[in-house]
């Protein structure tokens, strides 16, 4: 690895732009909650809610076309639906909110999960990730989540991570977790935002997901654009699906 991509640093600007970033999509979601706007992003669009409806996963790119150049950095910011049949919002929500089960609901991308602290809506975790693209990068994550309830069959939830380290030789006598925001750069924030509806015999989920990655460097394309260019919409799918998979199977 180290002959193919050197370790970069997260620098200030780069920080910076998605930090102005996050406060314009946050402050657009915070409208569409009181403006009559679709709660739903599935809503909006007639063949995406036949899709969502028929048991789709379906995502894309939030703007529709492309990661944001930043300086230095890369902003991916993916939106995927889903739709869980014969289930309610406290089921989805009492499995999404076990986190010590994570590792076992989304392996292999998840390989350790733990709750650290829990007080009302609010929660902090820990998760160990796996990212398998070409080559294979672990993750040491930790993240802060807050639930909110707009009514009996409406929540939001934002989760938002607060460390994020890589772990060399995971597993084994020399592992070594290294300082955060340095390492190779496949994953510096992730923040999700989580819209949950029961309505029509099940419960719509939704997820937007804004990570913050390096850029692509001249000539390593071919090793670190598969990682930071597809790794992201697999991921907010994978999740999706197994939250599906496993509220199906519980309502079996």
């Amino acid at each position: 690895m180290a002959q193919t991509a050197t370790p970069v640093q997260l620098k200030q600007q780069t920080l910076k732009s998605f930090s102005a970033y996050i406060r314009d999509a946050e402050a657009a979601m915070e409208q569409t909650l009181g403006d009559g706007s679709s709660f739903l992003w599935s809503d909006v669009n007639s063949e995406r809610t036949q899709q969502v409806r028929g048991g789709q996963v379906v995502a894309q790119f939030w703007s529709g076309h492309g990661p944001v150049k930043v300086p230095n950095g890369l902003i991916h910011d993916w939106i995927g639906a889903s739709f869980i049949p014969g289930t309610t919002v406290e089921d989805v929500l009492a499995l999404v909110q076990d986190y010590d089960n994570h590792k076992n609901i989304y392996k292999p991308e998840v390989i350790a999960s733990r709750l650290i602290s829990h007080r009302g809506n609010d929660f902090q975790i820990y998760l160990r990730l796996l990212k398998k693209k070409i080559m294979t990068v672990v993750l040491d994550t930790d993240h802060d989540v807050h639930y909110r309830s707009l009514d009996r069959t409406r929540w939001t939830c934002c989760s938002y991570t607060t460390r994020i380290a890589e772990v060399e030789k995971a597993g084994s006598p020399k592992e070594r977790v290294l300082p955060p925001d340095t390492g190779y750069g496949f994953l510096w924030r992730l923040y999700s935002y989580w819209r949950f509806q029961e309505r029509e015999g099940g419960v719509h989920v939704e997820c937007r997901a804004i990570s913050l990655t390096r850029d692509v460097p001249l000539g390593l394309g071919w090793i670190i654009e598969p990682i930071i260019q597809k790794l992201p919409q697999e991921s907010l799918v994978n999740t999706l699906e197994a939250t599906r998979q496993a509220l199906l199977a519980e309502a079996k």
